[in-house]
């Protein structure tokens, strides 16, 4: 990770390191009622997309719509929500988000106010994950 300052994706992963390679990395992150929530974090201190060349964007979106595949693999979702906010964290990544239609939230954003409780979700099997995102990268890397 590159360092900038105080940014906490510079200085931290983010979550718990799923993959990386030498330019992102895929994180899985604790969110109560949200099992296998995710995020794909660029390596470098960048802001926004278009801080990225046009062959780092392609590669940064395989990722994440990797990370899709391998979530409606496991996971199963209602739908998948990719957002890149960076409002609070101005360092380029994007969540990846399984939801539910009995999630808190659904169908209004995770970051807002809960609409009901949390339905119970079993814990992600992480390693069925890291091999789900494994397999759905190498399809779009061979234009599968």
């Amino acid at each position: 990770m590159s360092q900038d300052g105080g940014c906490p994706l510079c200085l931290a992963p983010g979550g718990k390191l799923l993959w990386q390679d030498e330019r992102c990395r895929l994180v899985l992150v604790e969110e109560d009622g949200y099992p296998g929530y995710c995020r794909v974090v660029w390596h470098r201190h960048a802001a926004e997309m278009t801080d990225l060349d046009a062959a780092d964007r392609r590669h940064l979106m395989g990722v994440a719509f990797a990370a899709e595949a391998a979530l409606r693999a496991i996971c199963a979702p209602d739908k998948v929500n990719l957002a890149s906010l960076g409002n609070m964290v101005p360092h380029l990544h994007w969540h990846v988000i399984p939801r539910w239609r009995d999630d808190r939230h659904f169908p209004n954003a995770v970051w807002g106010p809960p609409l009901r409780e949390a339905a119970a979700r079993s814990a992600v099997n992480e390693q069925a994950l890291r091999d789900a995102f494994v397999r759905a990268l190498a399809e779009d890397q061979n234009g599968a």
